[in-house]
């Protein structure tokens, strides 16, 4: 069919979707550009906003006026916006975007910070921080969506991972038993959801949701009857130390944040690269899109569906496992009942955001750990904004990707049907 039938059949010809398309998002940076100059402009105060590296209002590396910063960051907002309005930016479209979010979120800060300091050092590594679990648990899944098996039982991963880490960890008093132990509880809910979705065709959404009620339930009876009554003995796990590379901890910024760490995040930055090198440049990355995609045309070529299908969700466990040692080796320092607190659907939430890929998801997941750490921070600071609507941000940004508005989303072809052999 040619271009021309296709054009009298729509209405509608290409050019024009391109220009709608980029008018929607040219649209959208520019209402939030108004929003930023036009309502929070007038509440900003006339006080400096000062963005410091260090904890304390010393070594400011920005200082700005918080009144004039938001106006300021809010018109770049809304001129970036109108250029993506004339529709000739096709080029830099994305460049544009990311700017005028940045813009955003500038003249946001430049409000709340006005009169006070905001230590960007500290925030930058809590956000790290706080996306750390989340990272791991996107990246399961990933593994397991781009094969064509939706994992909707990362929280139950994470469960699992966090009451083996806090258990084995405090017996063995060593982290990396408490690591291993972790992946290994990870493994098991992941081989549980491999068998009754891959063997037993079991709707996947069912059986990841009833995993992760088996998971709460299991972690929860062993935690009242075990280590409640004795968390000297059992949920005393150690704490992962942190460790310094000589030189790159001393780069201003981000040495402190990516290079004096925990090893957990070295471990998955590094699984960002290799899974997202191995997808796109290995034969296990092209048969695993292949089973993602179209499994019938896979297994005709002679590759094994189920078995590798096995594979990436067991190996998805074991990330997600290490994702669920964070709670207890990192974070609090001993197991409670449901401490991931959904954790786990935040994964899930951020591999759909950043479109099942494995920067995508990395992306997503440091947003989601940003808008923690700013919630946390500005109710610390006596922010009129509630936290609850930070926190409420990554979800609304998530149903607005998701419902098309910023480009296409489309999950694997095959993600979540079951592969019945003919």
């Amino acid at each position: 069919m040619s271009t021309a039938t296709v054009e009298n059949l729509t209405g509608v010809d290409a050019p024009d979707r391109f220009w709608n398309r980029e008018r929607r998002l040219g649209a959208g940076v520019t209402v939030i550009g108004l929003i930023a100059a036009v309502i929070f402009g007038p509440l900003a105060e006339s006080k400096t906003a000062r963005f410091t590296l260090s904890t304390d209002a010393t070594g400011a590396a920005l200082s700005i006026n918080g009144q004039f910063g938001t106006i300021l960051f809010g018109v770049i907002a809304l001129v970036l916006g109108a250029v993506m309005l004339t529709g000739r930016a096709k080029r830099w479209q994305t460049l544009l975007l990311c700017l005028g979010i940045a813009a955003f979120v500038l003249s946001f800060l430049c409000w709340q910070v006005a009169g006070k300091f905001m230590p960007l050092v500290d925030t930058l590594s809590g956000s790290v921080e706080y996306a750390l679990p989340l990272i791991l648990g996107a990246l399961a899944g990933v593994l397991g969506e781009r094969s064509g098996v939706v994992n909707v039982a990362i929280e139950g991963q994470f469960l699992m991972g966090a009451f083996g880490a806090a258990l084995v960890g405090t017996l063995a008093t060593s982290v990396w038993a408490g690591l291993i132990s972790a992946m290994i509880g990870g493994l098991i809910i992941a081989a549980m959801l491999a068998v009754l979705a891959i063997k037993f065709l079991v709707d996947q959404v069912v059986v990841g949701t009833v995993l992760n009620l088996f998971a709460l339930g299991v972690t929860g009876f062993l935690y009242e009857r075990l280590m409640q009554p004795n968390a000297l003995k059992y949920n005393q796990p150690p704490q992962m130390p942190r460790w310094e590379i000589p030189g790159l901890a001393d780069i201003p910024v981000i040495g402190p944040v990516l290079f004096h760490t925990q090893v957990l995040t070295w471990i998955a930055l590094i699984l960002v690269v290799v899974i997202h090198f191995a997808l796109k440049n290995t034969r296990w990355g092209l048969r695993t899109r292949a089973v993602g995609e179209h499994p019938t045309a896979a297994d005709t070529v002679g590759v094994r569906v189920r078995g590798l299908r096995y594979v990436n969700v067991m190996v998805g466990g074991l990330i997600a496992g290490a994702g669920g040692a964070y709670f207890t080796l990192v974070s609090t320092g001993a197991f409670n009942k449901n401490m991931t607190a959904g954790a786990g659907f935040i994964a899930l939430a951020a591999l759909i955001f950043g479109r099942w890929t494995p920067f995508g998801a990395l992306g997503a997941a440091l947003f989601f750990g940003f808008a923690q750490k700013l919630a946390y921070f500005l109710s610390v600071a006596g922010s009129p904004v509630p936290n609850q609507f930070l926190n409420m941000l990554p979800y609304i940004a998530t149903i607005v990707a998701v419902a098309g508005l910023v480009g296409r989303v489309r999950a694997p072809a095959a993600d979540g049907q079951p592969y019945v052999k003919s």
